[in-house]
């Protein structure tokens, strides 16, 4: 089977572009790489990719230099998890309480991991996450690789 690496981009729908993108720079710190009127690209440390798209901005082909990006869209409330050192995660929920963003949950995991859960402004569900929720390390892969 061909190889694949990890998960380069992934991508929420969102009602007001301009809303959501104020959230993820400002609330959880990521860096735009690039925006127009239907979609914004965020960097997530580690060469990743958050794509926010405005709900119906892509009904279409897009037309590229390179090729035509077949359309997509989404709705609804999606899921996502961003993992953080765990000794970083009294500050986000420092960080996230003097942005006025409330912790829905917190959950502690079988072997001691933590995860946070919050909503982004379109309802989303936002997870941070300590090592070890899936591996020991957020730098191993799975057991026997």
């Amino acid at each position: 089977m061909p190889r694949l690496e990890r998960v380069l981009e992934t991508s929420l729908y969102v009602a007001d572009l301009a809303r959501s993108l104020s959230f993820y720079e400002s609330v959880v710190g990521l860096r735009r790489l690039q925006a127009d009127e239907r979609f914004c690209a965020l960097e997530v440390p580690g060469r990743q990719v958050l794509l926010l798209f405005k709900q119906g901005g892509t009904l279409r082909p897009i037309p590229t230099p390179g090729g035509v990006v077949p359309p997509h869209d989404g709705e609804g409330r999606l899921h996502l998890a961003f993992a953080v050192p765990a000794s970083e995660l009294a500050a986000w929920e420092s960080h996230l309480e003097r942005h006025g963003v409330p912790i829905e949950s917190r959950v502690t995991w079988g072997a001691g991991e933590r995860s946070l859960y919050f909503r982004d402004p379109d309802g989303h569900l936002v997870e941070l996450a300590t090592p070890g929720l899936w591996w020991r390390s957020q730098e191993q892969g799975p057991p026997g690789t």
